[in-house]
């Protein structure tokens, strides 16, 4: 093996991943300024705005999932100079996001009696209701936003999606302080003023991303003359059987973690505490290597339109040994820093939570020395499945992440967390136990895919 042929990817890979990141990151902190700006008016007002938002995060995935799949057919499409499928692919993917998009607005809006299901408390759920109808609204244009994005990403422009989240977050925290504070002229409308902040800063993101891409002289003839007579059955359905099992994928991880986020509740308020914690900083650096997976993606399908399989194989590599380097050095930190890092998240000057609050940094720090193995995995995982992607095969991986995630991981994560006393360490030992899971047999698929294609052209070459 020689390592050079992989280093030399790294910085083409990290110009187009750091965009990504930022654009990711940015998407993190839009719910982060809610919780900040919520939590000064109250802890009710701020258990609505999470309760309410849990609940979009899992339609969310469903849609930035099912969006994963413009991508490849547009980077294909690119490297084999296809402009009419890049279009098709194009206002197909839009047109299928727009219809996603009122969906999941349509399926959150009546999914609203789960909060009763969930026992919680009656005056979070009054204040909850109408938060999560506004902001299961702004799903419209966010997935909307999605098909723009794919598209863009497709063609390996990954910043114009980060300039859209920068402006975003810019006005999103305008929005809530004159909404939320009922500044100047403007009402105080409490938690639905960070509603509308989100659906406003959602639809001034649309429109900054069709504004910018259709003002490219390049991308000109993408946006002229859209006629409802151009969709045709057919690259509809292709988008969709790429689609579908990529939102189920994003889905049934993104089920995985609420899950662990529940069984910690039910161990106790210290352990869910905690929990919270570790995950936001497992997060925060899962971030990089998601940032990866749609690098590999768009590189992956660019290979495969130019059908250099072996040069593939090169990229592919260089992505995941990229990823792999940048998840140990942050595991180090982890291990380094996971007695200090709990830290931040709490108020230690706070004398009535000094007991719970020792008890909450005990156990973060343990999860934080299981976060430092598993997002190795998490990692791994994450970034060949974006190589699957990119070679257009997503049934097999969906069936792979189901079984390690629901198969493995969850029953591990229950036995460990509720019938031993590991408690919330166990809970995470069963996500890193599906994580691995996930990473292992995804590469197998990645391998055995791409010695098929060298063996197949070999045979075609002759």
């Amino acid at each position: 093996m020689n390592l050079a042929q992989y280093t030399k990817e790294f910085r083409y890979n990290m110009q187009l991943a750091y965009p990504v990141i930022l654009g990711m990151v940015g998407h993190t902190l839009i719910g982060i300024v809610d919780n900040i700006m919520v939590g000064k008016l109250g802890s009710t007002e701020l258990a609505a705005v999470s309760l309410g938002n849990s609940l979009i995060f899992v339609a969310m995935s469903i849609g930035i999932g099912f969006s994963t799949a413009i991508t490849p057919i547009v980077a294909e499409a690119d490297a084999s100079k296809k402009t009419d499928n890049i279009r098709s692919a194009f206002h197909h993917g839009l047109f299928l996001c727009t219809i996603l998009g009122f969906m999941l607005f349509g399926l959150v809006v009546l999914a609203q009696p789960i909060m009763e299901l969930l026992h919680q408390p009656k005056e979070v759920i009054v204040l909850a209701k109408p938060f999560l109808t506004w902001v299961a609204f702004s799903l419209v244009p966010l997935i909307i936003y999605q098909g723009y994005k794919q598209f863009a990403d497709g063609l390996s422009m990954t910043k114009v999606s980060m300039y859209a989240i920068i402006m975003a977050n810019v006005l999103h925290v305008i929005i809530n302080y004159l909404l939320i504070y009922g500044i100047w002229f403007f009402p105080k409308m409490g938690i639905i003023g960070a509603a509308l902040g989100t659906v406003i800063s959602r639809i001034a993101m649309v429109v900054f991303m069709h504004v910018i891409l259709a003002k490219k002289e390049k991308l000109k003839p993408y946006f002229q003359d859209f006629s409802f007579d151009e969709i045709k059955k057919a690259t509809l359905k292709k988008i969709i059987n790429l689609g579908l099992p990529s939102a189920m994928q994003m889905l049934f991880e993104v089920v995985l973690f609420t899950a662990a986020i529940w069984l910690c509740g039910t161990i106790g308020k210290t352990s869910q505490a905690a929990n919270q914690i570790a995950l936001s900083l497992a997060s925060l650096t899962f971030m990089f290597a998601m940032g990866l997976s749609v690098v590999s993606m768009i590189r992956i399908s660019n290979q495969k339109g130019l059908g250099d399989y072996k040069q593939l194989i090169v990229v592919g590599r260089s992505i995941f040994l990229l990823a792999i380097i940048i998840e140990i050095l942050f595991a180090l930190m982890f291990v380094a820093l996971h007695q200090i890092l709990p830290y931040l998240f709490l108020n230690m000057d706070n004398k009535m939570q000094l007991l719970d609050n020792a008890e909450v940094i005990s156990i973060a720090a343990k999860l934080l020395l299981v976060a430092a193995v598993f997002q190795i995995s998490d990692g791994i995982q994450v970034v060949v499945l974006g190589a699957l992607r990119g070679l257009q095969d997503v049934k097999i991986p969906m069936y792979i992440t189901f079984v390690a995630y629901w198969i493995v991981g969850f029953p591990i994560s229950y036995y460990l967390g509720l019938k031993t006393n590991l408690g919330a360490v166990g809970v995470w030992i069963g996500l890193l136990g599906g994580l691995t899971a996930a990473a292992l047999f995804l590469y197998l698929r990645f391998h055995y895919l791409t010695k098929k294609l060298i063996v197949d052209n070999k045979v075609i070459g002759n």
